[in-house]
């Protein structure tokens, strides 16, 4: 079951709701002809952080973008037993929305964890995965098999933070000090380097759907979450074309510990953007949306390749 609206501030996009499992789970799409393509956002975003990719991309392919269950306007169900806020439960709704709202195999562009998101998606279904492009891709430094590679004070005080954040009243607590405006601002103001981009727009955007029910609980769930794959587990398993950018300014997932991605055979192509930091959709879309038209033109061709 979907229902439509026309989106008032981006007017060549749609957005839509699909029903997973039981749950309403928000995407925009853009373009009626051309490759499929699924973007997906990454830790705490939405498909709004694609606002300025959407337009452009819909003019070339039939683009679309999603909320990831816990995300933007999709539904944030408790976590539980049977509901984990994991890769793997990411990774079989983009399967699903493949093959049920889509209906044809497409290429996948992620953005921090909607990087891994994507390659869970596609060793789970390579038929359905034509490509993917990863922008920052989450290095996930502080899994429970990197902290060897971490200073011993954030080795040991990684578990301890984890295990308050775990206790109802401290976790709560930590979550409303985070959603909050100035809070999200700084946050961003870290992770971008091109500091311009950081807009009332934007982080009205972030703000909004963090202060929806199960926001919190969402939020704690996944920042305790130290298991699942690593990008360098995944990559091995793939057949298909992965085209890597890179924002040089991240502060979060080094570029320097990053190159090392670029060795596995899939990768056809590593790209360094200058001055640009974690999220470079939204901060150089200038830069990233002729990137990927490119990529969708010709998704094996090598001569990119940068390292």
């Amino acid at each position: 079951m979907r229902t439509e609206e026309p989106l008032s501030s981006a007017p060549t996009a749609t957005e839509q709701h699909w029903q997973w499992r039981g749950h309403a789970i928000r995407y925009q799409q853009a373009g009626s002809t051309g490759p499929a393509v699924l973007l997906i956002h990454g830790f705490g975003a939405s498909s709004d952080h694609w606002r300025k990719n959407l337009p452009e991309l819909g003019q070339h392919s039939r683009v679309y973008a999603v909320d990831l269950l816990g995300f933007g306007g999709s539904a944030k169900p408790l976590p539980g037993s049977d509901l984990t806020y994991t890769f793997a439960t990411w990774g079989s709704l983009v399967v699903e929305f493949l093959k049920e709202v889509i209906g044809d195999p497409a290429y996948l562009v992620g953005n921090s964890i909607g990087c891994i998101v994507a390659l869970q998606a596609a060793v789970f279904e390579p038929t359905w995965v034509l490509g993917v492009a990863m922008l920052d891709p989450s290095l996930r430094l502080l899994h429970e098999r990197k902290r060897g590679e971490l200073s011993w004070l954030r080795r040991w005080s990684t578990p301890l933070i984890q295990t308050l954040l775990g206790w109802p009243p401290f976790g709560n607590f930590f979550f409303t000090q985070v959603a909050q405006a100035k809070a999200i601002r700084n946050i961003l103001l870290q992770a971008y380097g091109r500091k311009e981009a950081v807009t009332d727009e934007l982080v009205h955007l972030l703000l909004k759907p963090a202060l929806d029910p199960g926001a919190a609980a969402v939020f704690l769930a996944f920042v305790r979450y130290s298991q699942g794959p690593l990008a360098e587990d995944l990559l091995p398993q793939l057949t298909c074309p992965v085209l890597i950018l890179w924002g040089e300014a991240d502060p979060w997932e080094p570029i320097a510990l990053g190159r090392a991605l670029a060795e596995f055979s899939c990768v056809v192509g590593f790209i360094p953007l200058a001055g640009v930091g974690h999220c470079p959709q939204d901060e150089a879309p200038e830069k990233v949306n002729p990137l990927l038209l490119d990529w969708l033109r010709d998704p094996f061709n090598k001569t990119n390749k940068c390292k």
